[in-house]
């Protein structure tokens, strides 16, 4: 019987590496689906979480997990030698920047270095880290090829990129459409199947290389558009207009445009990073990505311009920052999500400890975190209201904040995502 034909039958091993914000979703909905499923990581307390039937990830929801492990469809392990008896492997590990903002590829070569280890024939390997365009075929092939097998000949190998949104409720891994591009036909029709068996719509294309820009078209979008709208933020600052009631006027119009909001900075772990990805492999093409690039530069440098707020809200109130306590309203990336990964609030946290403010925060789903090599744990919001601020900064939406109170009591506000729309006051700045 070929791959095709078991994975058609769900009488496969799939081995997902990575359980994360999308290798965890992915692993427990192949288990829901039918499969048998190993999940793969190397963080040992991950494992034993899992294995208990604990859910760590908001997007999986304990009792789904539960059920999928009490069946015996799913478990965690560390030992990566049972990747050999895996019939399709999923490698789904973080693809972070380096400093000098290059691709950090170390997760990948890790990944498919174990992999490669235990690599047979009639196996699947598909790649869903978000990466450059080229990645599968200039460096996950080559790698596994060492052993001697051959990809198209001897096993099968695709990318199908990840477009996980976590903390969207309306869209989840199985009613988002996965794109599938196969080292060949082969390829993608195995992978296609696998994908299709849980989730509603795969989107075959050509080849690797086009799953993998696909992948970056989408996240480069929103962060030129955000960039757009983050320069439109200052303009219409220096041109004292309220940007929110423009976008709010704008996107009446039924057809051409699309709204973007401003911010403190991009986070997460797609939009901040999938820019420099490309524009990395632009320059070595010879191409100069600069839309991209001046995107990146300008969303980049929103924290230190809050802050430059900041300090001019604190300036109306005849107060410095050096010396005030200011007071940050969430610190996670997004909205109802507690993930931190390229959370402008840590800059706008680490630009204001430099010029000397006394930070505290309040952030329901982030309990503490480190850094700039110190510890920082959440106060409650009523608690750190009552200690009077000299400014509250809100960074971060989240829907547990009442806004009401906040405004009350709350001598000064920097707020940088307009969550106090249809609030009023002296005391209240917005971006």
């Amino acid at each position: 019987m070929t791959l095709l034909e078991r994975v058609q039958r769900k009488d496969c091993n799939v081995g997902v590496i990575g359980l994360g914000y999308v290798g965890l979703p992915l692993a427990v909905e192949l288990a829901l689906g039918g499969f048998r499923v190993t999940g793969f990581d190397v963080d040992a307390w991950k494992v034993g979480e899992l294995n208990a039937g604990r859910s760590y990830i908001p997007d999986v929801p304990q009792p789904d997990l539960a059920k999928v492990v009490a069946s015996g469809r799913f478990a965690a392990t560390t030992a990566m030698d049972r990747l050999a008896e895996m019939d399709c492997i999923d490698i789904a590990v973080p693809t972070p920047l380096r400093k000098t903002k290059d691709p950090d590829m170390s997760y990948i070569v890790q990944a498919v270095e174990a992999v490669k280890q235990h690599l047979r024939k009639g196996q699947l390997v598909s790649l869903e880290s978000t990466t450059y365009p080229g990645t599968t075929d200039e460096l996950v092939r080559p790698m596994l090829e060492e052993t001697g097998l051959k990809a198209g000949r001897d096993f099968y190998l695709a990318f199908s990129p990840e477009r996980v949104d976590p903390a969207n409720p309306q869209y989840l891994t199985k009613n988002i459409p996965k794109i599938v591009g196969g080292f060949d036909q082969a390829s993608t029709d195995i992978a296609c199947a696998l994908y299709g068996s849980v989730v509603t719509k795969t989107v075959p294309v050509s080849s690797t290389v086009v799953a993998e820009m696909a992948k970056l078209l989408e996240n480069t979008f929103r962060s030129v558009n955000i960039g757009m709208v983050n320069e439109l933020a200052l303009m219409c600052h220096r041109m004292k207009i309220d940007v929110w009631e423009v976008i709010d006027a704008a996107k009446t119009k039924p057809f051409g445009f699309m709204p973007f909001y401003p911010g403190p900075g991009l986070g997460g772990h797609c939009i901040p990073i999938d820019p420099f990805y490309l524009s990395w492999k632009a320059r070595q093409s010879g191409f100069e990505a600069r839309f991209i690039e001046l995107a990146g530069q300008v969303n980049g440098s929103m924290p230190e311009w809050i802050v430059t707020r900041i300090a001019d809200a604190l300036n109306t109130v005849k107060k410095a920052v050096n010396g005030s306590r200011v007071h940050v309203f969430g610190v996670a990336y997004k909205k109802n999500v507690g993930d931190m990964r390229e959370s402008p609030a840590l800059d706008v946290i680490e630009h204001l400890s430099r010029r000397g403010a006394s930070v505290t925060y309040t952030d329901p789903h982030v309990p503490s975190f480190r850094t700039d090599g110190r510890v920082f744990t959440a106060i409650g919001a009523s608690e750190a209201l009552a200690a009077a601020p000299d400014c509250v900064v809100i960074t971060t939406d989240h829907d547990a904040f009442d806004y009401k109170e906040l405004v009350e009591k709350a001598a000064l506000i920097m707020d940088t995502r307009n969550a106090l729309k249809g609030f009023s006051g002296a005391h209240i700045h917005r971006l």
